[in-house]
């Protein structure tokens, strides 16, 4: 039961950190394409900075889960996905060097330059994330001893590729919403744009990666032996169906809610169709690690389920302060006669 609790908790810590984090690699990787002007390119800066940093923490939350209650897939997973993850962690480092560099120097050279890194670094974390959960999906090849037969080129299969391009889609489409959210006038109206582009192009991508799931893939036998599972896809549909309606509305925070709720039901239905699976192995069946046969102790799980419950609200509302307290739209003009803006 406990293992039950915690691979559900594992799943929504990843989400968390989707909806939270993906507003910000996206609207990054859309950087050099919404922006026009050094002004412009502030507000973009300026419309995720108060909140990267907290958003990083449910990454390391989601990390740390796997550390603590499934350590065994914690060793195996970290081992194999090495290169992966450190290439990752390299992304969003030198995406926080970025932040904090780009002004130093009021030289267009040097802006121009951190502004290429924070592109790239944004964009390359999308994929790479991507890539590593379609990965764990269709299995990796490890045998009984944990031992990880392969390399980076291992991962950038097919299948590893489409989801990578379907991370990065999903959250371009999340991160333009977010412009619509903090900007207005010329600025807000080009965010708009670039939603209803993005829009049917998360929505091919969706159904081409769904597809190629059925084909690389065992996500479905899940659904197929329990078909109560089937309202997490159908949950995913109304979100993404929700974005437009709110959008044709007038309510763009909804829209942008509605892409959470999205996020939330693609993250549990990959995750819910490998259950109890958390690494799957492609060369012996019986070498994948599972929720149950990883699991820490019954009194680790309890004791971390108690922490959890007190600590995870305290982390909420504080981020809830937070987002509200800088919900204010943004201009150009406020970006640029800030002294402590970025």
């Amino acid at each position: 039961m406990l293992e039950t609790i915690w691979f559900i908790l594992w799943a929504l810590l990843w989400a968390v950190y989707f909806i939270l984090d993906g507003f910000d690699l996206g609207l990054g990787a859309l950087l050099p394409f919404a922006a026009r002007d050094e002004g412009e390119r502030r507000v973009i800066y300026n419309a995720t900075g108060p909140f990267w940093d907290g958003n990083e923490v449910w990454l390391i939350a989601a990390g740390g889960v796997t550390f603590a209650a499934f350590p065994k897939t914690y060793a195996v997973m970290f081992s194999a996905l090495y290169v992966p993850l450190l290439l990752l962690l390299f992304a969003l480092i030198l995406r926080a060097v970025s932040y904090e560099f780009r002004n130093k120097i009021a030289h267009p050279a040097w802006r121009s330059l951190w502004d290429l890194v924070h592109f790239a670094t944004n964009l390359i974390a999308a994929v790479l994330l991507g890539v590593a959960f379609a990965n764990l999906f269709r299995g990796i090849p490890i045998d009984a001893s944990g031992v990880f037969h392969g390399n980076l080129l291992t991962f950038l299969n097919f299948y590893g590729l489409a989801g990578g391009l379907f991370f990065l889609v999903m959250f371009a489409l999340h991160g333009a919403l977010w412009m619509c959210f903090k900007t207005e006038g010329e600025l807000q109206e080009r965010a708009l744009s670039f939603v209803y582009l993005l829009w049917p192009l998360t929505l091919i991508c969706l159904v081409g990666f769904l597809f190629l799931t059925a084909f690389y893939t065992d996500i479905f036998k899940n659904y197929i032996a329990m078909p109560a599972l089937l309202i997490i896809p159908v949950v995913a549909v109304a979100g993404l169906i929700g974005v437009l309606v709110m959008l044709l509305r007038k309510k763009i925070l909804l829209a942008w809610v509605c892409n959470c709720v999205f996020i939330v039901a693609v993250t549990f239905f990959g995750v819910m169709g490998i259950f109890p699976n958390m690494l799957i192995s492609s060369m012996d069946p019986a070498a994948t690690l599972t929720a149950f046969n990883s699991a820490s102790s019954e009194l680790t799980l309890t004791i971390m389920l108690g922490v959890a419950l007190v600590m995870v609200p305290i982390v909420l509302v504080y981020q809830f302060w937070a987002y509200r307290l800088f919900s204010h739209k943004l201009t150009p003009n406020e970006v640029v006669n800030d002294s402590h803006s970025y």
